[in-house]
């Protein structure tokens, strides 16, 4: 199938169909090549605009991710787990749609837009530490599209099955063009066993579309387990066998920033030690979400916020 034959069928029910779509996904049928090249460059500011050094720039325009170990300690990691322990135990926030459970149980696994439902995280998320190395990457003002606490418990963590955010987010947000960078604080100690995620180094320099039309409220099944909007074991296979597979690990207090089209995915939980991360997804601010181009309508604004826009549960 062409690129131009793919992209009318992936816009068929959208109403960003009118325009051309450079990354065609949620296919019908696949493309006559694994993937397409990616077009925005991965590193759009410079050293001198923020906090990273000219060569940690260097490996994340390399691998799509850097991680710094010993972000945070002390007093101000502590006062973040204790509060990542009261918004997980919010009894108010039980079988809201924010909230997601793990497949087949009642545990949390993800809570959504933390940074609304508590100050504390809504501070981290606009700490110049943290949102000047996205907006350096960037190369302009960002803003957060998404964040979220994950919550892998010990024994009963299930694992996410390989994906580009990038390829949901544009498919099922609107969001245009790969200028969007993730920053996972880690909140408990990562090692191998605890289902750390995993990372395709230079995976985020090709966009690997994907198969099937996208149901209607897709996210209710995508959030707890994602079947669809993931890679083909042909093309997957063939990243990995070029670049390998890495998962960052280290003590609690590290953190990973990955861009937005770089495949990733994370085992199941087999120890007794449980694994949280805080997730900031920053947007920037020309890059803002429109119409879907591959669903009938947008998800939910807990899952895709605009710029300066507020949400309450």
């Amino acid at each position: 199938m062409s690129v131009q034959t793919a992209t009318r069928n992936a816009h068929y029910h959208s109403p960003a169909a009118q325009r051309h779509d450079p990354y065609p996904t949620r296919l019908s049928q696949p493309l006559d090549m694994p993937w397409l090249k990616r077009r925005e460059a991965v590193v759009k500011g410079s050293a001198e605009d923020g906090p990273l050094s000219q060569a940690q720039l260097d490996a994340f325009e390399r691998q799509g991710f850097l991680f710094e170990p010993n972000f945070l300690s002390g007093d101000e990691l502590d006062a973040l787990r204790e509060e990542l322990k009261a918004l997980m135990s919010n009894e108010d926030y039980v079988g809201r749609d924010f909230s997601i459970t793990e497949p087949g149980g009642e545990e949390i696994r993800s809570l959504f837009a933390v940074h609304f439902l508590s100050e504390r995280f809504r501070r981290l998320a606009q700490d110049p530490r943290l949102k000047g190395r996205a907006e350096q990457i960037l190369g302009g003002e960002a803003y957060v599209h998404q964040s979220r606490i994950n919550y892998k418990p010990g024994f009963q963590g299930k694992g996410f099955n390989w994906h580009s955010d990038f390829e949901t987010w544009h498919a099922e947000d609107g969001m245009p063009e790969m200028h969007a960078v993730s920053a996972s604080l880690v909140l408990t100690d990562n090692h191998h066993f605890n289902g750390p995620l995993m990372l395709v180094p230079g995976s985020h320099k090709v966009f690997v579309p994907c198969l099937g039309e996208t149901p209607d409220d897709h996210h209710k099944q995508s959030l707890k387990m994602q079947e669809l909007g993931v890679p083909g074991r042909e093309a997957l296979g063939e990243l990995i066998e070029r670049h390998g597979i890495e998962a960052p690990t280290g003590a609690a207090g590290g953190l990973l920033l990955f861009d937005c089209n770089t495949l990733h995915g994370s085992n199941a939980n087999m120890s007794p030690d449980p694994r949280s991360n805080a997730f900031f997804v920053y947007n920037r601010r020309d890059n803002r979400c429109v119409a879907p181009y591959a669903a009938r309508r947008a998800r939910p604004a807990f899952l895709a916020h605009q710029p300066d826009a507020d949400w309450s549960p």
